[in-house]
């Protein structure tokens, strides 16, 4: 049986699942503390247990794309707010080449958040 993470991914339709899985593996390529977790019915990356990027699909647009938890910390041209308070999102094409150097700056900024402490981990 298929967990809740798996069946987010292999339950949507080509291209759409090649790129989430795409976005998945460059995510947790970035950091051997970047693990992957099922939390509020989405896929999210939690490094050192803290969350701090999700994946999901656009409601009105039907883009994939990638959400900073903590996203209102920085300021990137490819990352949109909406009608966010505290996540940015980064809308892709699934049709396309994903922009890897990008993804992979974003990701590195996130967690650079956490190591700073601008976000403060969990103790324990």
């Amino acid at each position: 049986m298929l967990s809740n993470i798996d069946n987010f991914y292999f339950k949507k339709e080509e291209p759409l699942q090649s790129c989430l899985l795409a976005l998945k593996e460059i995510i947790l390529s970035q950091n051997k503390d970047i693990t992957s977790a099922w939390k509020y019915g989405m896929p999210f990356f939690c490094y050192k247990g803290k969350m701090f990027c999700y994946l999901w699909v656009h409601k009105k647009t039907l883009q994939p794309y990638m959400g900073i938890v903590e996203g209102k910390h920085f300021n990137h041209p490819k990352l949109v707010i909406e009608k966010r308070s505290r996540m940015k999102i980064m809308l892709f094409d699934a049709d396309k080449e994903l922009p890897v150097k990008t993804i992979q700056l974003i990701i590195q900024q996130a967690i650079d958040l956490y190591k700073t402490g601008v976000v403060p981990l969990k103790t324990k």
